[in-house]
């Protein structure tokens, strides 16, 4: 069987420390240990790439071969002038690869599927769609049995994933046509980490828009600020939609980046300088990870249901 990585190797490399050879510090979010690891040892389920609700089971692989390989180069390239549309590719296809595959995806993007086969039964309930209920539940339709949790709703988390892996392609492009800010982190003490899920979420302006923080490297870093306005038809590979800054960062910029990583890391984080704030740092921000959020709203006979993702408290069982 398959032992596949949904964090790629070629970028935990990039946090390998300098003092441990082939390896990086790690550290749980439910014990606060600091621990050695290296890239092969971390990040990797059996068969995690194979869906079998695909016609092609692991077709997501064919994907990973146009960025894995390319990946190191990209990385290079973003950080002179030479920011081609390949190197534009690969980066924003690392990206939603994350978003798609890694269990932490897999268990946001399963939320508003829940939401919407419980607002479809309810709906199907009001029709009388359903034959009534057997005498163990006491008569109560459907609709009670839910509201009163009852009975639940469980998702496949293999099932949004099928679906992110047949619109992989299309994250990638709208993520290359968007606005890119370039983040270089100066400050040699204070690197940024990495993680099982390395991707922060930042509110925009426009509340339809979540920006996405993605550590490079120790010392770079890319915000993503998707364009909700991009015509998906018209865009293309080309990415002549792409625009970018780059941005020297303060220590305190820093300081909220790594923040957000601790936070949004599914379960363990990841980095190359056991500086002595760091265990301390993380503590302070163990206890969050990204939450889907769904709202209802009553629209003519039916209902609108409204996802969104927000950084929320959650108690990791073991933290201190």
């Amino acid at each position: 069987m398959a032992l596949d990585h949904y964090i790629s190797q070629v970028h935990l490399r990039n946090f390998y420390s300098p003092l441990l050879g082939e390896a990086f510090y790690a550290i749980r979010k439910d014990d606060l240990k600091i621990f050695r690891q290296s890239s092969s040892a971390v990040c990797r389920i059996e068969e995690n790439s194979t869906n079998a609700y695909l016609r092609e089971d692991r077709i997501v692989e064919e994907f990973l071969k146009t960025i894995e390989p390319k990946y190191n180069n990209a990385v290079s390239k973003l950080q002179g002038s030479n920011i081609s549309a390949d190197c534009i590719y690969v980066l924003a296809g690392f990206v939603s690869y994350v978003l798609v595959c890694s269990p932490a995806g897999m268990r946001i993007q399963s939320q508003p599927l829940k939401a919407s086969v419980e607002e479809t039964a309810k709906l199907m309930d009001t029709k009388g769609s359903f034959p009534p209920p057997p005498h163990i539940l006491e008569g109560k339709s459907i609709t009670e049995l839910l509201e009163k949790g009852k009975i639940q709703v469980k998702i496949d988390p293999k099932y949004p994933q099928a679906i992110g892996i047949t619109r992989v392609l299309s994250i990638t492009k709208v993520f290359g046509n968007s606005e890119w800010e370039i983040l270089h982190n100066p400050h040699e003490d204070s690197p940024f980490f990495t993680s099982d899920f390395p991707v922060v979420i930042e509110r925009a302006k426009d509340p339809r828009v979540l920006n996405r923080i993605v550590p490079l490297t120790p010392y770079l870093a890319i915000r993503i600020c998707p364009n909700v306005e991009l015509n998906q038809e018209a865009i293309n590979f080309d990415f002549s939609n792409f625009h970018y800054r780059r941005r020297k960062l303060s220590r305190s910029e820093v300081a909220v980046i790594n923040q957000g990583i601790v936070r949004c890391a599914e379960s363990v984080v990841f980095f190359s300088s056991n500086q002595p704030w760091v265990q301390k740092f993380v503590a302070r921000n163990a206890n969050f990870r990204i939450e889907p959020k769904t709202h209802r709203v009553s629209h003519g006979k039916g209902t609108l249901i409204l996802s969104t993702q927000e950084i929320s408290p959650y108690t990791y069982a073991n933290t201190r």
